[in-house]
């Protein structure tokens, strides 16, 4: 029983986690990011 109570609980832990990720990542304006990759500048 222990085990399905440990597993629950990080279930729940790692739900919080993502809802809290999930809110900040939408805080910023996509123009102050980064772009995905940074190409070198061609001649």
């Amino acid at each position: 029983m222990d085990d399905t109570k440990q597993f629950i609980e990080k279930v729940h832990d790692t739900q919080a986690k993502d809802e809290h990720n999930r809110r900040a990542a939408g805080k910023s304006t996509p123009s102050s990011k980064l772009p995905g990759k940074q190409h070198a500048k061609n001649p």
